[in-house]
């Protein structure tokens, strides 16, 4: 099988020692060197409240990286829907579009809704699928945590311990206005379609025209974690869907076949159109790359305690941080999917994960203490994916 394209998906890590704005410029030229490694596109993702996270703005951090940048794909992976409204995000991303025309990604995710919302649409552990898969798309065979061709599909992870705790609650009421209600997801992702396609109607047959915004040249993906709300939004819109395998392995497969199951053609689309994210470091050989990955599990522990993403450690730092068994237990999925080693042994990996979910296109996620380590890995991946194509 042909080697499928690559992109990248940043959270512009703050690492220790480091600011923010040493942050953003490591991402502005991140994306100018993979933009020669030749990869295909490059997404900011949304967070909020993270010590060690500076892109809390996809669309004023892709802004700037346009302007730094000429052919590569620039977008949002993802813009939090659950605190904002559909006209704001169609104009952020026209007046984007106005400048830097043909080359914006609009990713829409359903994160920062009230925590007891999403568990009640989604389930616990990130749901149920759409539906049963389609006849020629059948359901991928999971024995003891692995697919047949050896992809590592964990227990599910649950959030529960999240819900109801007091910064994940702060969160939600510095993003959301006194009183709002977010909108029902699917019903927002109909109206940024239709104010981009210039057919937004209220029932009593009011018009309104998003300038800029409206005719945008821009590509509407939706991301989601399971085979729930998000997947069936972008299958019944026949929209390209991004599952993150990263965020929750043990849900791709059912992310994938969920959204396939929704599919219906649209005027874009002909075919189902599947991106899936991995965490990966590269290095030159399988030692060097784990002593760089080192910090990660500290890293996420913060997220998943929801102390907020720490500054990114040194492998110094990170191992002198107190652990314990509960801390590991908290950590283990991620920590048993994420893809480290050498150009060909993380190559293998991803071409697993292509073939379990029948992924179009990977997108690939890196985190270093060090930024030179951080474009090293993302030069050796494309090295060797392309010697594979």
């Amino acid at each position: 099988m042909a080697a499928i394209p690559l992109g990248v998906l940043d959270l512009v890590p703050v690492v220790s020692g480091s600011t923010a704005a040493e942050a953003l410029a490591n991402s502005i030229d991140l994306a100018r060197r993979t933009e020669e490694f030749g990869y295909a596109r490059y997404w900011f993702a949304e967070h909020h409240l993270n010590p060690g996270v500076a892109g809390t703005s996809p669309a004023v951090v892709l802004a700037l990286t346009a302007s730094a940048t000429s052919t590569i794909r620039l977008g949002s992976g993802a813009v939090q829907l659950g605190h904002r409204t559909a006209l704001s995000t169609v104009e952020e991303f026209g007046l984007i579009d106005a400048l830097h025309p043909g080359r914006l990604d609009l990713g829409l995710g359903r994160s920062a809704g009230p925590p007891q919302r999403r568990r009640a649409a989604e389930g616990e552990g990130g749901g149920g699928p759409a539906g049963p898969s389609e006849p020629d798309v059948p359901a991928t065979p999971v024995v003891d945590g692995r697919t047949p061709n050896g992809l590592v599909i964990p227990d599910r992870f649950s959030f529960a311990h999240l819900l109801g705790h007091p910064r994940v609650a702060l969160q939600q009421k510095l993003l959301n206005l006194p009183g709002a209600q977010p909108q029902d997801y699917s019903e927002q992702v109909d109206d940024v379609l239709a104010l981009l396609r210039g057919e937004y109607r209220t029932p009593e047959g009011v018009e309104a025209h998003a300038v800029p915004g409206e005719g945008a040249d821009v590509q509407v993906w939706i991301l989601g974690s399971s085979g729930g709300v998000s997947a069936e939004a972008a299958g019944r819109n026949g929209l390209r869907f991004a599952a993150n395998y990263h965020v929750s392995p043990a849900t791709v497969l059912e992310a994938a076949e969920g959204y396939r199951a929704a599919f219906k053609p649209s005027a874009e689309l002909d075919r189902p159109y599947l991106t899936v994210s991995a965490d990966v470091v590269v290095a030159e050989d399988e030692e060097t790359a784990r002593e760089l990955a080192t910090g990660y599990a500290p890293w996420v522990r913060s997220i998943r305690t929801a102390e907020g993403a720490i500054p990114y450690p040194t492998p110094a730092e990170a191992r002198a941080l107190p652990w314990s068994a509960e801390d590991s237990a908290l950590v283990a999925d991620r920590l048993e999917t994420r893809f480290v080693g050498s150009p060909g042994t993380v190559a293998d990996h991803l071409e697993r994960l292509r073939d379990a979910t029948g992924a179009d296109e990977l997108l690939i996620t890196t985190v270093t203490h060090g930024h030179a380590d951080r474009v090293r890995s993302y030069r050796l991946l494309a090295e060797e994916w392309q010697r594979r194509g």
